[in-house]
């Protein structure tokens, strides 16, 4: 929430220079993402042939391809045979309906003279059946034969499938290496910029190049839990959920060191007279907290609609206080009375005035 004794165009500005930080930090992430990207490229890829057994890898490809080669080939041959099957299917069926028709049209007319003919017909009839057989016999051969040479390269590529196996120890471990190194390399490159992001943040960001702080900030923050958390070694998850619970442990007891010190320093504050406490609050400050309706000292709630009460209960300082000229009720870190424009702490010139008509 902004300050309302803050200028219109003060926040403008304002926005203005979140924007630049934003664009800033987005400008940053995007060439750190190139960066962090491109850290990968700079190790040799691990191929997983290299620890298979070249010895027997080579021979077993070879018979898997020569398997490939032979069942193509079979396959071709077996459907070439079908096709010639249906054919001689064909032409016997045709050839059979045609002699039944010739046969009951021989009964009918009783014509001794065609007995050869039956004879022909019939000879031509069994040649087809012949043939049909024949190319049944051949389909059957070659779907059997089709079926060794599947058992057979099912054979070969368990074998294959074992050399894969064998080696996949050694490839998982080169592997988890590789990643290992480069989560290192992400790790020398982000953290160094994170540790940066904590000073300004602790020495920098209130400076006048505050804009850029934060946009660097951001851009740390989001390099090291975007760019580099999603890489951390695994290691069957063990290793990123202890790593989680040591910085929640971590952050958690800074956290609590933290409470414990504002605490301390907010009890010591208290004690202090109220008018170096006045002094340490700033005219921003004040008029922000103020707006919230807590306490610019203690930053407890307060009251502020209660006209009766100008101390903080909680403190005892004090919030409100009366316009020596006016007498209007105003917040005692005024630069200004509201009602009659008084310089605070300046002795008024004359008698204080009524106080203003409520209507």
């Amino acid at each position: 929430m902004v300050s309302k004794g803050v200028r219109l165009s003060e926040k403008w500005f304002q926005r203005g220079l979140w924007v630049i930080a934003l664009l800033f930090a987005s400008c940053l992430i995007g060439l750190g993402a190139l960066v962090v990207g491109d850290l990968p490229k700079v190790e040799k890829p691990v191929d997983a042939e290299q620890f298979m057994d070249q010895t027997r890898l080579r021979p077993v490809r070879a018979q898997i391809k020569a398997d490939d080669e032979q069942l193509e080939a079979n396959s071709d041959a077996t459907q070439r045979a079908h096709d010639a099957l249906s054919h001689a299917q064909n032409a016997y069926n045709s050839e059979h309906e045609s002699f039944e028709a010739w046969i009951a049209t021989r009964s009918a007319t009783q014509q001794n003279d065609q007995n050869a003919e039956v004879l022909a017909r019939t000879h031509t009839l069994d040649a087809l059946k012949a043939t049909q057989r024949e190319m049944e016999k051949k389909v059957e051969v070659l779907e059997s034969e089709q079926t060794d040479l599947q058992q057979q390269k099912a054979a070969h590529e368990k074998t294959l499938e074992e050399i894969r196996i064998a080696g996949q120890g050694g490839y998982d471990r080169a592997v988890a290496r590789m990643e290992l190194r480069v989560f290192g390399l992400r790790l020398l490159l982000t953290l160094p910029l994170l540790l940066l992001a904590v000073w300004l943040f602790l020495k920098r960001r209130k400076g006048p190049r505050w804009p850029f702080v934060w946009g660097f900030i951001f851009f740390a923050l989001f390099t090291f839990f975007f760019e580099l958390v999603p890489y951390l070694p695994s290691y069957g998850g063990y290793f990123r959920y202890l790593v989680g619970i040591a910085l929640t442990v971590w952050g958690g007891n800074y956290a609590i060191a933290a409470l414990r010190t504002y605490l301390e320093k907010q009890r010591a504050a208290e004690q202090r007279p109220e008018e170096d406490r006045r002094k340490d609050l700033g005219y921003e400050m004040a008029q922000m907290r103020l707006s919230k309706r807590i306490c610019p000292a203690c930053e407890r709630p307060i009251d502020t609609s209660d006209v009766s009460g100008n101390f903080c209960m909680h403190c005892g300082l004090r919030v409100f206080e009366n316009c020596p000229r006016c007498q209007t009720r105003q917040t005692s870190f005024s630069h200004f009375c509201r009602a009659c424009g008084l310089v605070k702490n300046d002795a008024p010139p004359e008698e204080p005035l009524p106080p203003a008509n409520p209507t």
